[in-house]
């Protein structure tokens, strides 16, 4: 599998956390509170790696929050890595987190409630065995946590038709006759939603929709320690799985992550250099794409470690997409704030500029 997801890559440390997990747990639930806060937050005596950067107290709020009943939603900028604390909860909620719905202007309500088998349809009419269970019908039956991403890109009677499984915990299915008309949630069913703060306004939530969710805002890291040390473990970690015998050189890690902290904040409205915020999405999880990009480039066509040129080189591309007002941005960034730092990198960095677009 070129991605796992957390159930699989983490499954020994599920186990570990099952196993020795004495404490209550809340009906439905694959661990208590206390083992599903270290899965995510980190257990050093139990040997549980840290996997995401935000505050514990965060963490315990949305967890509570899942175990009250009510729906989560997480909100922020993009990159923030909102899909994968989504993606670890319902790994440590319910030991399966792959029933996930992409929200999308093309997505309709039968993707995400069900369908049904039209050969099926036709010889025995609506039944049972006719009906193809979509993730919220597959969560309510088996009493799962089911995954939301990017529901303001949903169309909005989408979303609205979440609103009984919500608050009465049942799904209509008018279509079938006697017990099977009513699909009744079972405990350890939940909803964790996704929205990033630029995409917000496509299709806003409705006022009920919105009741129906606690709110939790996901933060970009703050630390420029904590950022570096994620984006060299994750890089580490695809670098590995595509092949690479090199890990990207930590000065060259410190120039990607220092450039990425510099353009997302720009400096601010009137810094003295006159930088600007950027358009592109400056996040950490682009960092790490970039940082891989760095490691593959060096390694299958000169079969080196990465260098200052290669960063050059693969920034580039997540910088510049569309917008040319970026590309002069960067360019600025390079002649104003690259030229003034010091040391051996900077100054590579520095020349290799001519490799920007």
């Amino acid at each position: 599998m070129q991605r796992p997801p957390a159930e699989i890559q983490y499954a020994g440390e599920l186990a570990t956390l099952a196993k020795g997990d004495k404490a209550p747990r809340p009906p439905g639930w694959a661990l208590s509170l206390n083992a599903a806060r270290a899965f995510i937050s980190g257990d050093e005596a139990l040997g549980i790696e840290r996997k995401v950067v935000a505050p514990v107290a965060a963490i315990e709020r949305m967890l509570v929050t899942l175990a009250t009943g009510r729906g989560l939603m997480l909100v922020g900028e993009p990159g923030t890595a909102k899909s994968m604390l989504s993606e670890l909860l319902a790994a440590a909620v319910c030991g399966r987190s792959t029933l996930t719905i992409q929200g999308g202007a093309s997505i309709t309500e039968d993707q995400i409630k069900y369908s049904w088998n039209y050969a099926l349809l036709i010889n025995e009419g609506p039944s049972p065995r006719a009906l193809v269970p979509a993730p919220l019908y597959h969560g309510m039956r088996d009493g799962l946590i089911v995954r939301f991403e990017e529901i303001t890109r949903a169309p909005l009677e989408v979303q609205d038709c979440l609103l009984g499984m919500l608050s009465d915990r049942v799904m209509a299915v008018p279509e079938l006759e006697n017990e099977h008309a009513m699909l009744y949630a079972r405990e350890g069913f939940n909803i964790i939603a996704t929205a990033n703060t630029r995409d917000r306004g496509v299709n806003e939530m409705s006022a009920a929709l919105k009741r129906r969710f606690d709110f939790e805002t996901v933060f970009p890291i703050l630390d420029f320690g904590h950022e570096l040390a994620l984006v060299e473990q994750a890089s580490a970690r695809l670098l590995e799985r595509s092949g690479i015998p090199h890990r990207v050189p930590g000065p060259i890690l410190d120039l990607l992550v220092s450039t990425f902290r510099d353009l997302r904040s720009g400096g601010g409205k009137g810094a003295p250099d006159g930088m600007d915020k950027l358009s592109a999405v400056m996040s950490t999880a682009e960092a790490v794409n970039v940082a891989h990009a760095v490691g593959v480039r060096a390694w299958f066509l000169e079969q080196r470690a990465g260098n200052a040129a290669d960063l050059v080189d693969c920034i580039a591309g997540t910088v510049v997409k569309d917008n040319p007002d970026d590309r002069a941005k960067l360019r600025r960034y390079f002649e104003q704030r690259v030229a003034r730092r010091d040391g051996k990198h900077w100054r590579e960095y520095f020349n290799a500029r001519h490799r920007l677009p």
